[in-house]
């Protein structure tokens, strides 16, 4: 029992596998998302092809953690109810979703705009551009990525503010059922 609030404190792990494909996923965002933010500050040619090159393979990679990460929630990763089962375990949830799709999403419009500006990836190989011609189709692809991206870290954030409420707060234990052991 917490003696502060008087409420039994109950704390379930998550699975390894979970958390590891959890945290992972948050520092490829966090390192995607950063890159982006970067990639115009280095110059045209190998620099800017580098980083470029660095965000579109770890994009590569985060759609893989994604993926994985999916198969294991559906087949067989550790499932913990909410702590509320009102408003706040209902808001807990939507959140959750909302951030899956975020992460789709974005994953999606940035394999789009590699196809829709036809991209070449360390000098490997090349992606051929879709429309090489329409320029506005390039931009609104590449706005909406970042829009879709700074949202996604927007909520992440929320998400993360929240978990630290829970446990500096509430004391409910929500945080360490993420946390390695």
């Amino acid at each position: 029992m917490n003696a502060e609030n008087g409420s039994h404190l109950r704390i379930e792990h998550y699975d390894s596998t979970t958390i590891f494909l959890h945290w992972l996923s948050a520092a490829l965002v966090i390192g995607l998302w950063l890159a982006g933010q970067s990639i115009g500050f280095f110059p045209r040619g190998a620099p800017r092809l580098t980083v470029r090159s660095l965000h579109i393979v770890v994009g590569a990679a985060l759609a893989i953690v994604l993926l994985l990460r999916l198969l294991w929630r559906q087949t067989r990763g550790t499932r913990l109810a909410t702590t509320d089962a009102g408003l706040l375990g209902r808001s807990a949830t939507a959140m959750h979703h909302l951030l899956y799709a975020l992460l789709i999403g974005v994953v999606v419009i940035g394999f789009a705009c590699v196809w829709i500006r036809g991209d070449t990836v360390f000098n490997w190989f090349t992606v051929p551009a879709f429309d090489p011609g329409n320029k506005a189709l390039r931009h609104n692809a590449v706005e909406l990525h970042a829009w879709v991206a700074n949202l996604l870290l927007t909520l992440a954030g929320i998400h993360a503010i929240a978990a630290a409420w829970h446990h500096r707060v509430l004391k409910d234990g929500v945080l360490q059922r993420m946390l390695p052991r």
